[in-house]
């Protein structure tokens, strides 16, 4: 009896305990070894007090931890220095249920004895921690789990089959990893599942058609990877499907027609695949809730469902770049939900849509063949060039739009011209009259001058009969002499002769030679009327003869604003092959960034920081234009400040263009292409040549060597360090690796010990060579593939401040998101707080000069700077992870 109470007694002592917050003893040493091995700072974890009661973060039960959630709280110093995965004493808390600690960085594996020994865990978060390595097989016997987040790491390798046995997970979240391999079947059985986003990663193979028995699943997201094959009808089976995402993949088939059993879809996103056929009948009737539908970059063709013009919740559609052909005269955006926007640009449509007649001011409707007069102003988010309509510039030509119309036995309206050919009917009569009247006056005119003819020769005759001996011969010296063929001069965008040229530069003087370019000598020479040029003599013997074909092959091909304007070319002389270029003043980025000023106190005057981000904006544009909008992709293979030409207004033209290249590799799979050249050894990659020669002679044929030549000609515009773009010797090397030392995406200040000390800037202008500071590192990033692509570069350029400033991010530091986020990732994000973030399925021009976002500023040094609109764009810059990583072994360093 007695000892039946002691033990009632100390399981009642125990109950008290735990209800006023205290732990057990193991439990309370594996919280301070936690706190020790995470380096967490005493003011979140004080030592000296109830981690139940006062420890930011942690949730207790019974004298038991229950919850630990270190997202957001920040480390010691050493903590700082040496992260990792250190979280053995987990090991301990045997209760846990959840542990939340994403956007704390732990760079490393996941423990393959979490599987074993959390048996009670029912959240594991740790997005954006930095965790490497696979996923362990052993999660899977975590059958009390419900919600699995490991997105935006680095996790590689293929997907355990074993996560497949967590009955009770209701979100399984993967995006933005490294994983490969197929997607295991086993994943149809998670009934419970409601939330699958295994986006932008490396899957490849079909869709499981078991995905199909996922009866819970509300979002689906496989956007973003190499998955290949046709889409699998059982989709059609998740009646509660709300988001399906399958978009940037290389799907091919039809739509299946059992889409339509998905009636309380809302977004559906099927862009950059290779789906073709005409879109299901019947389909969209059904979809009445669907808002966003994305289809462009496939090879749908056929006529647009009259549904999609009715559905009354579509705010946003893009069926741009397809086949579609149909008439669109009765198209209207009555009914339409407020700020609907539409894209319907680079199909076959045609007619004359009513609603350019109404304030359609959100759609695009470029690259079509629409007609009819245009009542209404420029679109604000859209776009009306490449049609067929009257008073609007930038149309197609007047036979384009005529063979259309031809083709499919249609009227077309001539731009509101009369046809050509045709008459009025009232003018009819005289015309008929008047070609009577001038075709007898010209029968009667012939005849005459027949009968002169026949009369002179008759007496000729006559006269030759009568005194053909008494008549001499004609002298040979007398005869008319034959006409000289004369010499063809084609025009300045044709041929030169080699004489003309010697005229234009003074028979190639010393006085005209500009400098000695890898690919030839360059000279000045001037046209009639004073008009100055470049001519590059090519040097035969340091590259290929072929080389100046493939030039030439290129500006036939390709034409953009941020080119070297070509004018002519010389090939006639067998040892002397020469181009002809425009002259731009202000020579290139090497020798202008330092100007010889008429001041005696002040020989060298630097480019103020406006300039030079205009200048960096200008080159990111022409090589985004080689690298994402020439198909296939091309490669400059010399991107250095040498050749980075300017005119009179500092606007960039990209010269040093004999080396272009076609992107090595499958350019048609850009996925898989992320994917082989990711596995690529360094060894490759450039910057380990030592001379400028064999740099451009053996440089890689790929993207990502041009974006690191590039970070080095954004440190030069930082520094002011000039040759840096140019070499990569031991010196070169040695001091990237201390300026990249000074770049943190936490500290500014740090970046302004490098920051070149003739610029002038205030505080605001600092946020922004900070930014292209980080711009530039992340570009020399060691890894290629994990270079961000020029397109990013550009935005990022484009809108420095978006890179920096916290007041765009949750929390205080750069978010890293995937470099492949495409423009509906970025709106999914966001489209609910912003709707105004939809505007960036407006057309875009690619040919012409972007800025920098201001308008009208002017740089220090008096340069006047041409306006232009900041470009909007939802899409932040991409941060490479492992950024974080070499900061860290810098400060280790």
């Amino acid at each position: 009896m007695k000892e039946l109470l002691l033990v009632t007694i100390l399981v009642l002592f125990h109950c008290t305990l735990g209800q006023q917050g205290f732990l057990t003893r193991n439990e309370l040493s594996a919280l301070f070894d936690l706190r020790s091995s995470l380096g967490i700072r005493s003011t979140d974890w004080p030592i000296k007090s109830n981690p139940c009661k006062q420890w930011t973060g942690i949730q207790c039960r019974n004298g038991r931890v229950i919850g630990i959630n270190i997202s957001g709280l920040k480390r010691t110093r050493v903590g700082r220095l040496n992260p990792s995965f250190s979280v053995d004493s987990l090991a301990n808390c045997t209760f846990l249920e959840s542990f939340n600690a994403s956007g704390f960085s732990l760079p490393g594996p996941i423990p393959d004895w979490f599987g074993y020994q959390l048996g009670s865990l029912k959240v594991l978060d740790l997005q954006s921690s930095s965790v490497t390595g696979p996923i362990p097989a052993s999660l899977g016997n975590l059958t009390r789990l419900n919600a699995l987040y490991l997105g935006s790491n680095d996790l590689a390798g293929s997907l355990p089959a074993a996560l497949g046995q967590l009955m009770q997970l209701l979100v399984l979240d993967l995006s933005r990893n490294s994983l490969t391999g197929q997607l295991p079947s086993e994943f149809g059985l998670l009934r419970n599942l409601s939330k699958l986003d295994l986006s932008s990663n490396y899957f490849s193979g079909s869709i499981p058609s078991t995905f199909g028995s996922i009866s819970s699943l509300k979002i689906l997201n496989l956007s973003d990877n190499s998955l290949m094959g046709s889409v699998p009808v059982e989709l059609g089976n998740l009646s509660n499907l709300v988001e399906l995402n399958l978009g940037m993949n290389v799907l091919s088939g039809l739509l299946p027609v059992e889409f339509m059993r998905l009636r309380n879809l809302e977004v559906l996103v099927l862009r950059d695949n290779r789906l073709e056929g005409r879109l299901p009948d019947g389909l969209f009737p059904s979809l009445g809730k669907l808002r966003v539908l994305e289809l462009r970059e496939n090879k749908f063709d056929g006529a647009l469902p009259d549904a999609l013009w009715s559905s009354q919740n579509l705010q946003v559609l893009d069926v741009s770049a397809n086949n579609f052909t149909a008439d669109l005269t009765n198209f209207s955006l009555k009914g339409h939900a407020s700020g609907a926007v539409f894209n319907l640009s680079n199909n076959k449509l045609y007619g004359t849509p009513a609603c350019l007649s109404e304030n359609c001011t959100s759609i695009d409707f470029s690259g079509n063949y629409f007609q009819g007069k245009v009542t209404i102003s420029s679109p604000r988010n859209g776009s009306l060039d490449m049609n067929c309509l009257q008073t609007v510039p930038y149309q197609r030509s007047l036979e384009d739009c005529r063979l259309f119309y031809a083709e499919r036995d249609l009227t077309f309206d001539y731009f509101g011209n009369p046809e050509p050919g045709s008459v009025p009917k009232k003018r009819k009569r005289w015309i008929y009259i008047l070609v009577g009247l001038l075709g007898g006056v010209g029968f009667l005119t012939i005849l005459v001058l027949v009968i002169v003819v026949v009369l002179r020769k008759f007496s000729n005759t006559i006269t030759n009969e009568r005194g053909s001996a008494d008549v001499g011969r004609v002298p040979d010296g007398d005869s008319p002499p034959l006409p000289k063929d004369p010499t063809s001069v084609s025009s300045l965008r044709d041929s030169f002769t080699y004489e003309q040229l010697l005229g234009l530069t003074s028979e190639f003087g010393e006085r005209n030679l500009i400098k000695h370019g890898h690919s030839g000598d360059l000279y000045q020479g001037f046209l009639e009327g004073g008009i100055p040029i470049v001519v590059k003599r090519i040097n035969l013997h340091s590259l290929k003869q072929d080389s100046c074909m493939m030039e030439l092959e290129f500006f036939s091909k390709h034409s953009h604003a941020r080119l070297v304007p070509l004018l002519g070319h010389c090939l006639e002389n067998e040892n002397h092959k020469l181009l002809v270029y425009k002259y731009m003043p202000n020579r290139d980025l090497a020798e202008s960034l330092y100007r010889v000023t008429n001041f005696e106190d002040d020989g060298l005057q630097s480019l103020d920081w406006i300039t030079r981000l205009k200048i960096a904006t200008g080159a990111a544009e022409g090589l985004s234009y080689l690298h994402q909008e020439c198909n296939p992709p091309l490669v400059h293979r010399d991107v250095q400040a040498s050749s980075i030409l300017l005119d009179d207004k500092f606007e960039v033209r990209l010269g040093s263009l004999s080396r272009v290249r076609v992107q090595e590799g499958d350019l048609h799979q850009s996925v898989l292409t992320r994917f082989l050249r990711k596995s690529q050894s360094s060894v490759s990659d450039p910057g380990t040549s030592g001379t400028l020669n064999s740099l451009t002679s053996s440089s890689p044929a790929t993207c990502a060597h041009d974006v690191y030549c590039f970070g080095k000609v954004l440190l030069e515009l930082v520094t002011g360090k000039l040759g840096i773009s140019k070499s990569d010797d031991a010196t070169t090397r040695e001091w990237l690796e201390h300026a990249l030392a000074q770049i943190s995406v936490y500290d500014r200040e740090l970046v302004a010990k490098i920051v070149d000390p003739s610029m002038i800037v205030d505080e605001d202008l600092l946020e922004e060579v900070w930014a292209m500071a980080i711009v530039a590192r992340s570009c020399l990033n060691s890894k290629p593939s994990k270079r961000p692509p020029m397109k990013y570069v550009l935005k990022a350029l484009e809108n420095p401040l978006k890179v920096v400033r916290d007041d765009m991010y949750s929390s205080g530091r750069l978010r890293t998101t995937s470099s492949r986020r495409s423009w509906s990732a970025a709106f999914f994000g966001s489209w609910r707080h912003s709707p105004d973030n939809a505007s960036t399925l407006g057309h875009a021009n690619t040919s012409g000069l972007k800025q920098p976002g201001r308008a009208g500023s002017r740089g220090s040094s008096g340069i006047e700077h041409s306006s232009s609109n900041k470009r909007l764009s939802s899409e932040i810059f991409p941060e490479p992870l492992e950024m974080q990583d070499m900061e860290r072994l810098d400060e280790h360093r």
